[in-house]
């Protein structure tokens, strides 16, 4: 297809201004600042055989990149799939995605991982990447990921939601010092958290309330493992990224006084951790569970000025869904996970139409596009550039909303989201130059792309 989308407000590379973008194909033709646009005549006779949409008052944002998502293919499709968790994706503006590998099987070979983009390439409606996982005891197909097609190796140290600790001393130093690809990790210590468990078990039997769970799943069990995780990536120049970080005090292990290309070991946080604190626990109860845990409000305001000041480097979703009955049984009992991929744009953006947050719009893109694309090195996405992937995506600004279960796109059927309010709405979804949603319909038959890495 070929259109011109036109008089839009261009969110992109720290500026936003009035213009014009031109798609070809699957790329970005051309880019077209208000005060460099032909008269009106030459205009309409340059876009003979495109298709215009008017964007005047909408923003024009590069599509997101979610770099850490569940979506249940294969294994767990009663809670999600590919085909319904990147409709809801496309639907909230976001464009890419990278997978976990803990579906069942376990993503422990290349084989195994192999089969995850065969499903995507038949199912996924958004670009896609899947993690090679690993274990104590696949380290040597582990060190086999090629690290121009996979996104990167995940390691759950100290804790797993599946049967893939690695915890083993000498597997943590092969994969630290041999690792093809970026190392992903999840940092909770697995001790600690089973010492909290039991004490609290203790205390209210199979009646606890959710309100323990930033006590079972501590501060103190996020920063063992995560300053464990830096220390190893120091001492083997390891390319290290710690996901979802929850606390104010694992702040301090990142820096922000060089700019990310240069950066060996960096930081991602998820919407909620800006967005609910222990206080919502009580409103929320297992559909705020999530692991690691929604903690306090100070670490909520610390990691928003985090994502300010650079010191963390994505913002993400984590989107891991469950049915609802698992997430309606008692605290002990229900799983930890939540949804949020399809207002994962519009919740950042609606930090910084808040006013009391320096949080602004370019900051936004920045943290769920841009960084994205510059920390995992993927091939001409995250930027609006000439030449670049047309992951596009139209917002407006003034068309509000209110987030309910009833008007999310998740085959769970639920959002811990439900209730909040949003003021501004996305239009179109492009991927890949694709109109692959507009105003509540979608493209079905569209599929994404395989993500590469220029490494």
């Amino acid at each position: 297809m070929r259109y011109i989308i036109k008089n839009a407000t261009l969110v992109n590379e720290g500026k936003s201004f009035l213009a014009s973008v031109v798609i070809l194909g699957d790329t970005i033709e051309k880019i077209i600042p208000a005060d460099k646009q032909q008269t009106t005549d030459n205009r309409q006779q340059d876009s003979e055989g495109y298709e215009i949409i008017d964007a005047t008052g909408l923003l024009l944002l590069p599509g997101a990149i979610d770099d850490q998502v569940h979506f249940r293919d294969p294994g767990l499709t009663h809670k999600g799939d590919i085909a319904t968790e990147s409709r809801a994706a496309v639907a909230g503006g976001v464009t890419s995605f990278m997978d976990m590998p803990n579906t069942v099987p376990n993503t422990l070979t290349q084989q195994l991982l192999q089969d995850k983009y065969d499903i995507a390439a038949e199912k996924s409606m958004a670009n896609y990447s899947f993690y090679m996982g690993a274990s104590n005891d696949n380290i040597e197909e582990a060190l086999k990921t090629n690290p121009k097609e996979v996104c990167g190796i995940k390691v759950f140290m100290g804790s797993s939601t599946g049967n893939m600790l690695v915890n083993n001393s000498h597997t943590l130093q092969r994969l630290f010092s041999e690792a093809p690809c970026l190392i992903a990790t999840h940092c909770e210590d697995e001790d600690i958290i089973r010492r909290n468990m039991e004490m609290f078990k203790e205390r209210y039997g199979d009646n606890a309330p959710t309100s323990i769970h930033p006590l079972v799943r501590s501060a103190e069990a996020c920063y063992k493992t995560s300053s464990q995780a830096a220390e190893l990536a120091s001492k083997y120049g390891t390319q290290l990224h710690i996901l979802h970080l929850s606390t104010a005090k694992e702040v301090s292990l990142f820096r922000n006084d060089i700019p990310l290309k240069d950066k060996k070991i960096t930081a991602e946080t998820c919407l909620h951790y800006l967005l609910f604190d222990d206080r919502d626990y009580d409103r929320k109860g297992n559909f705020l569970k999530c692991n690691p845990a929604v903690k306090t409000e100070n670490d909520k305001l610390a990691l928003i000025q985090a994502c300010i000041d650079g010191h963390i480097d994505i913002l993400a979703t984590d989107h891991a869904p469950h049915t609802f009955e698992e997430k309606n049984k008692p605290y002990f009992s229900a799983p930890s996970g939540g949804t949020s991929i399809q207002h994962l744009l519009l919740g950042t953006l609606e930090l910084s139409f808040d006013r009391q947050q320096a949080f602004s719009i370019e900051k936004a893109v920045e943290l769920l596009s841009h960084n994205p694309a510059i920390l995992y090195k993927i091939d001409r996405r995250g930027f609006i550039r000439e030449g670049y992937f047309a992951d596009l995506v139209l917002v407006d600004p003034k068309k509000k909303q209110v987030i309910t279960n009833e008007n999310v796109h998740y085959k769970c059927g639920w959002t811990g989201y439900a209730g909040m309010e949003l003021s501004c709405s996305v239009t179109h979804t492009f991927v890949n130059g694709e109109l692959v949603y507009h105003d509540g319909t979608f493209k079905e038959d569209y599929r994404g792309k395989r993500l590469t890495f220029n490494r």
